[in-house]
């Protein structure tokens, strides 16, 4: 299993519609209070806050509160039902007292190496286990944020029944099972492939026959009934793809969003979050998660805030 973690990040940046306005204020002083000032819905995926949010859970879910968050997508899952270190029923009663509705969850399988027939059983059983997990604290989404070895068009293909497979699992127990992409989804494949194609043919020069995008297999080859699709903007964009292009061609595939920049939300100038909202909102999207990896200006609970910031000033945010 891929890391989540695990990708280059020197890849070009794509600029995809120019600077979007407004820079987040990273102090954690003046928060606006849930349910009074904020008629916003912020989403947060839990990982931004790092080890920071461990030593005190009940009080780092207040603060998220207090900036202006409203529901949480969850990172942590073990198979003894526990987010990190704390029981799931119990980090459910610190949201709830703090005001936040847990909405989703990030977990992986944890299967090493490829998807096989023989590890399918192995695989299956976790999400048994998962589903029972969530649906107790009334999850919405289970979502795998981790990318099995796709190094062909038949070995991506059969990624995707794994992925019905779990999505059958998950629906039986009343959730809803999806997928968030990476920039390694975005390479291509071709068939009887070994490795990944990266890179663009010489000039002059036909692509391999066959050669497919990764994640156009994902979407294409499991079941709408089965598997929707949380689109990580920050990182479709790593991939030298526009995510507002993705949300036109499968507006009924990608149901939830990743809302993520370099680092702060706008002060990249890379991400054209106006047009991003617009067209998710026209696709009826009503779950966006914000969410900041290792932030470098200050601690984690700082940039999380300039990132709700951000969000509570920008007009096109509903």
């Amino acid at each position: 299993m891929t890391n989540r973690r695990d990708f280059l990040r020197n890849t070009a940046l794509l600029t995809l519609g120019g600077v979007v306005i407004g820079k987040a204020n990273n102090a954690l002083a003046a928060a606006p209070v849930v349910g009074k000032t904020n008629a916003k819905q912020l989403g947060l995926q839990t990982y931004s806050l790092g080890r920071e949010l461990a030593p005190d859970v009940p009080g780092g879910l207040k603060k998220v509160a207090q900036m202006g968050y409203t529901v949480l997508e969850l990172a942590g899952y073990s198979a003894e039902g526990k987010i990190g270190a704390v029981p799931m029923a119990e980090f459910k009663k610190y949201a709830d007292d703090a005001g936040l509705k847990i909405v989703s969850s990030h977990l992986n399988p944890p299967v090493r190496g490829g998807y096989t027939n023989d590890n399918l059983g192995q695989i299956k059983d976790f999400w048994k286990k998962a589903t029972d997990h969530h649906a107790a604290i009334g999850v919405k989404y289970i979502i795998q944020p981790g990318q099995p070895p796709t190094r062909s068009v038949e070995e991506t293909s059969y990624v995707c029944e794994v992925f019905n497979e779990a999505g059958k699992i998950a629906k039986a127990g009343g959730l809803i099972w999806g997928y968030h992409n990476h920039s390694g989804e975005f390479a291509r494949v071709i068939p009887g492939g070994t490795e990944v194609v990266t890179g663009r043919p010489g000039f002059g020069q036909k692509p391999p026959e066959g050669i497919r995008i990764i994640y156009d297999i994902f979407l294409e080859k499991t079941d709408p009934s089965l598997v929707i699709f949380e689109l990580d903007v920050y990182w479709t964009v790593m991939g030298q793809q526009d995510p507002v292009a993705y949300m036109k061609q499968y507006p009924q595939r990608i149901r939830v969003l990743h809302i993520k920049d370099v680092a702060v939300l706008g002060e990249s100038g890379m991400m054209n979050f106006q047009k991003i909202y617009e067209v998710a909102y026209a696709n009826g999207i009503q779950d966006f998660f914000v969410e900041l990896e290792g932030y470098k200006e200050g601690t984690q609970f700082e940039g999380v805030k300039g990132c709700a910031d951000y969000l509570l000033k920008a007009p096109f945010v509903k």
